[in-house]
């Protein structure tokens, strides 16, 4: 195979922003909060920081190893250190993941931008049963989804083009920065609202009658989507990484990141809920249907606030959404970018127009062209069945036993003490969770979510 010349990050702070910027994405300030709201509260957030330290973090660690000692894209760091063996597959399943998520995911995007134009023309301070219909007429609309969809995955080529240090690394410097500080001006607003403490208090007292075998693997599963492990974006990135950056403390940096926005985003939404006498267990909907009737309510007697603070939640959103949107066109654009030996431009090119199409699909296949199923769901609800509940699992599971039992443990040893000039305390620590703690829990996770166990 052919060696392209790679570019790395330029600094350790656009290392760690970039690779935050992929892990914080629609996972911490959409489905952490309505996951907290169903499973307890306090409860699920404890299991979830253990989860995050037990399993994210190690396996973030997996492909942080694959990826900087590949200096390839995913799939070709999978096959250099197979040694011809079929775990290469591996690492196309990875691809293919990245590929297929970022399809959808830049709907789910296209919704976020949606939401910010609706806020800033004043379209959601009407009555509650206009807005519980809005996000229905609009998200089954033959053209308005496929066109924000459109200009999300444009704005995210437009990065990509730009390379890694003056694209992805000067774009994170600035997104990341962005976000923190939308989170805290929201979170500021949220916690001074009358009744605001029932939904601080919610968040950090735990009551542990709430917990059971579903709380566990709920928390499971949440830290695993939410650092988004097994879909090429982490062993990409890592790739980038030059020889003296620190895997094993910038997987735990990264992991304190991801968790804090988590947090963040449970004081932006919870005490807000509770102040109007909504609990936030409502799903998915709780982002498009839900909250802005919280908003509305919350802020009545301040109806400019309410509307800034709209607009702020939704901008926010997308930033979000942008972040892990930019990691996951990487995935693609990496890999056709060296395995078919052309420009990055023209690899990303591909990447844009092809995702445009699987988000044209999967959008129409949400109301304006119904027939567009497969096995009794929508084609969008496949792409998220078939990519988040068998490809991750099965990737993660994988990658866990490929690093614990099948590459040699001088190479892991070499690239956790970046060749023996630093020490790692947890090597073995760290080693017994890849080899048997993680594999064990991702197969619980993949059992329990078809109803095995």
């Amino acid at each position: 195979m052919t060696e392209i010349q790679r570019t790395n990050f330029g600094s350790k702070l656009g290392i760690i922003l970039a690779t935050a910027g992929s892990a914080v994405g629609l996972g911490n300030v959409w489905r952490f909060p309505y996951m907290t709201g169903q499973n307890g509260g306090a409860v699920f957030i404890l299991l979830y920081f253990a989860c995050v330290l037990f399993l994210g973090i190690p396996c973030m660690i997996n492909e942080f190893v694959i990826g900087r000692h590949a200096q390839s894209n995913t799939a070709r760091a999978y096959a250099k250190l197979s040694n011809g063996r079929p775990w290469w597959l591996v690492g196309w399943l990875g691809v293919i993941t990245g590929f297929l998520i970022t399809g959808y995911y830049a709907v789910v995007a296209g919704w976020c931008l949606q939401y910010v134009y609706a806020s800033l023309v004043g379209h959601l301070s009407g009555d509650p049963a206009f807005i519980s219909s809005y996000f229905a007429s609009f998200s089954t609309d033959a053209l308005k989804p496929i066109l924000w969809t459109v200009v999300f995955l444009v704005a995210t080529h437009f990065v990509i083009v730009h390379g890694v240090r003056k694209g992805i690394e000067r774009a994170s410097k600035m997104m990341m920065p962005a976000l923190f500080i939308l989170l805290l001006i929201i979170v500021g607003a949220s916690c001074m609202l009358p009744g605001a403490g029932k939904g601080i208090a919610f968040l950090f007292h735990p009551d542990f009658s709430k917990l059971n075998a579903d709380v566990f693997l709920g928390a499971l599963g949440q830290a695993f989507y939410s650092l988004s492990l097994a879909m090429g974006c982490i062993c990409t990135y890592a790739s980038y990484f030059n020889r003296q950056t620190d895997l094993g403390r910038s997987a735990i940096q990264i992991g304190v990141i991801d968790s804090l926005v988590a947090i963040l985003a449970g004081l932006m939404i919870f005490p807000a809920a509770f102040s109007v006498g909504v609990n936030p267990d409502s799903g998915p909907s709780l982002i498009f249907i839900t909250l802005p009737n919280v908003f509305n309510q919350a802020f009545a007697s301040m109806p400019m606030v309410g509307y800034v603070i709209s607009l702020l939640f939704y901008a926010l959103l997308a930033l979000a959404a942008l972040t892990s949107l930019i990691s996951l066109h990487e995935v693609s654009t990496a890999f056709f970018h060296e395995e078919l030996h052309i420009t990055r431009r023209s690899a990303a090119l591909i990447v844009t127009l092809s995702c445009s199409v699987i988000g044209a699909f999967c959008s129409l296949s949400l109301g304006a062209y119904e027939g567009l199923t497969l096995f009794g769901m929508s084609l969008f609800d496949v792409f998220d069945f078939v990519t988040g509940q068998i490809f991750l699992p099965i990737g993660g599971l994988f990658t866990c036993l490929f690093v614990g039992w099948a590459i040699p443990h001088k190479v892991v040893r070499d690239q956790l003490t970046n060749w023996g000039t630093m020490r790692c305390r947890f090597f073995h620590l760290y080693l017994f969770c890849v080899k048997y703690v993680c594999p064990l829990c991702i197969l619980l996770i993949f059992l329990h979510q078809f109803g095995l166990i």
